[in-house]
């Protein structure tokens, strides 16, 4: 894997991630690979149409009652 280096980083934007990887119980490292996978994740290309519809068409659902219940259950998941 790559290494990294970031230099000149603020000294309070430096404290504000140690104070994150001490509560998420990670060393400062981990945070910032956390911090970038996160970003990572969220500027993915969207899916696109097609990708949608096939995906669509394999959830199986027969009747709207059984979509009622899936959103349900996801919601009351959250």
């Amino acid at each position: 894997m790559p290494d990294l280096s970031i230099k000149d980083v603020p000294v309070k934007e430096l404290e504000i991630i140690r104070s994150q990887a001490k509560r998420n119980h990670r060393s400062l490292q981990g945070e910032l690979r956390a911090i970038i996978s996160d970003a990572a994740r969220r500027t993915r290309q969207p899916m696109s149409l097609e990708d949608a519809l096939e995906k669509i068409k394999k959830i199986p659902l027969k009747t709207s009652s059984e979509a009622v219940r899936m959103v349900r259950e996801d919601r009351d998941g959250r």
